[in-house]
Parts: C-alpha cells; structure tokens; sequence
C-alpha cells in the first residue's frame, strides 16, 4: 500500500512533558527532522506554554 500524504503530530508540553494537542499535517510543509515550536494553552497547568512538535502512530 502507499502511503498517505499526512501524517499525526502530538505536541507535547516543555514544562510538564504531557501531550498538550495532536493532529495531522501534510508531510509536504515540513522538512524531515524539522521541529515546530508553538505557544498553546496547557489545561492541567491553566498557563499558555511552548510546546514543541514530534510525530506519532495513530491507528
């Protein structure tokens, strides 16, 4: 089979290390090895902190 054309990121939290968010982008924006650094809202902590990107399995 082929593969797909996205793939499933988790963002996971500096401060606490948790799984803050996951989703799918397309493989196509991001070079290999590359890292997106975003600012999101930690619900555990109620604090909006850096959480960074890393690709998972999902399935």
């Amino acid at each position: 089979m082929a593969k797909g054309k996205r793939t499933y990121v988790a963002f996971i939290s500096k401060v606490t290390g948790n799984i803050i968010h996951i989703t799918n982008v397309a493989k196509k924006n991001f070079a290999a090895g590359e890292k997106l650094t975003l600012r999101k809202y930690n619900k555990a902590t109620r604090k909006h902190e850096e959480v960074t990107m890393k690709e998972i399995k999902k399935g």
